[in-house]
């Protein structure tokens, strides 16, 4: 689309916005409706027979990945339990359902970052919605603000400013509503909105476009890894024998695949080290498996006290686990190509036989392996329940050929690039629709067309 850069302009905060442009006070454009205080206990993901679905202000922070809420979309707005609000409610004009265009801004974040998260709703098509905990909810007619700009008035960067100037709190920001009524938001005229909107709308579809590719790519990473790392299914060329055993938590593997414990092939590194310049301090993290430590943490903090603490070495290809976050899938191989540490309290081990790292840390992060893992796992509180290096290496394990191993590794690795590159694709969409949106906000770029 042609654009043009703006000519004429006039002050808004510590910058300038075009002239035709207004800057009305929020309060002046959004009436702000009745909102719940319903916790987490109080929800839930599966549907109700009450149907009667919540906007909690934690999902705005860490869910909604978009400025618009679209319901056809978005799949993980949770319900309430049945029986916390009549659902014939519903029918009263006077009750605060939310409605298509309805604002719901988060009121509480741990950080300044998320003052104000906010997403507009969109694709309602009847459904029952409430405004829930730390949220404020706002309204505002077509004639003064556009569907789908309406979550916008609050993302041009000076505004962004202005939030967060006046958020107050210590460990947990907040701004109030009459505060919030008080900040000036950049309204460009209703035509020049729905362009702006239209626009982003479109960079929002080529961003989720990408992220179901992802979804639909992760989803069958997860069948082939259930299928191709148990044997239930079989890669051409391998088959020896028909016909299966299973081991003694109940693992049912081909008859041909040998069964071993854990400690058959695996030993514990217990090499450990105070020099933190020679070994970088590295953390284990579901998502990202080994990470470097310095990416969150100063590394002079860790320095000053490195004659006290003891930190155990990790060599390439070796495999640790967070005894205490094992159940949740927090173990994986080390990726890097150098030596490194971790925190003391992380179980390792190394390779002594001949087999395939990346098919054994594949196997330990099955859901199968994550569920014997619970079983296995000592503590009297569900919080504290850890899995000790002693219990873990006593777990029988398959032990297909090397060749079929590696075979299967590679197979996941195949899936595992065309998943990152994916990824790395979505990044760079958000990226360009994130640039693009100041420069529209901002009017430093217009839509030629409403010129």
């Amino acid at each position: 689309m042609v654009t043009t850069k703006t000519k004429n302009t006039k002050a808004f905060y510590n910058t300038e916005i075009p002239c035709n442009w207004s800057a009305p006070e929020f309060g002046k454009i959004f009436t702000f409706l009745k909102t719940f205080s319903f916790s987490r206990e109080n929800l839930t993901c599966e549907p109700t027979n009450d149907e009667i679905r919540n906007i909690h202000y934690g999902d705005i922070h860490a869910t909604y990945e978009h400025e618009i809420l679209d319901l056809d979309n978005e799949k993980t707005v949770p319900y309430l339990l049945d029986g916390i609000i009549d659902p014939n409610c519903f029918e009263d004009d006077n009750f605060p359902a939310l409605k298509e265009g309805d604002l719901i801004i988060a009121d509480a974040s741990e950080d300044y970052l998320g003052v104000c998260d906010c997403v507009e709703l969109k694709n309602i098509n009847g459904a029952k919605i409430v405004s829930g905990l730390h949220t404020f909810a706002a309204r505002a007619s077509e004639e003064k603000i556009a569907f789908g700009y309406r979550t916008y008035a609050l993302k041009h960067e000076q505004v962004i400013r202005e939030l967060r100037r006046i958020a107050t709190g210590t460990s947990v920001y907040g701004v109030s509503k009459s505060n919030l009524s008080k900040v000036k938001i950049a309204l460009p005229p209703i035509p020049q909105q729905k362009a702006i909107a239209q626009v982003l709308i479109m960079a929002d579809a080529a961003i989720h476009t990408t992220e179901k590719l992802i979804a639909k790519k992760e989803l069958r990473k997860k069948w082939m890894m259930q299928h191709l790392l148990t044997g239930k299914k079989r890669l051409k060329g391998y088959v020896k024998s028909n016909g299966y055993h299973r081991t003694g938590l109940g693992l049912i593997i081909p008859v041909d695949w040998a069964i071993v414990k854990v400690k058959d092939i695996f030993s514990e590194r217990k090499e450990s080290s105070t020099d933190q310049l020679a070994y970088p301090l590295f953390s284990l993290t579901i998502e990202k498996g080994l990470t470097d430590k310095t990416d969150r943490y100063e590394r002079s903090f860790l320095l000053k006290n490195k004659e006290e603490n003891l930190y155990k070495l990790i060599y390439p290809n070796d495999i640790l686990f967070n005894p205490m976050n094992l159940r949740f899938g927090a173990i994986a191989k080390s990726q890097i190509d150098y030596i490194v540490s971790v925190s003391a309290y992380y179980s390792s081990m190394y390779i002594k036989a001949n087999v395939d790292a990346d098919y054994y840390e594949a196997l330990f992060k099955t859901p199968v392996f994550i569920n014997f893992y619970e079983r296995i796992a000592i503590g009297s509180l569900i919080e504290k329940k850890r899995v000790h290096l002693s219990n873990f290496i006593e777990l029988e394990i398959p032990l297909p050929c090397k060749e079929e191993q590696t075979a299967i590794a590679q197979v996941l690795q195949v899936v595992d690039k065309e998943i990152s590159l994916l990824k790395t694709k979505a990044e760079k969409l958000r990226e360009q629709k994130k640039g693009l949106m100041q420069l529209l906000l901002t009017g430093k770029i217009r839509l030629k067309i409403y010129e």
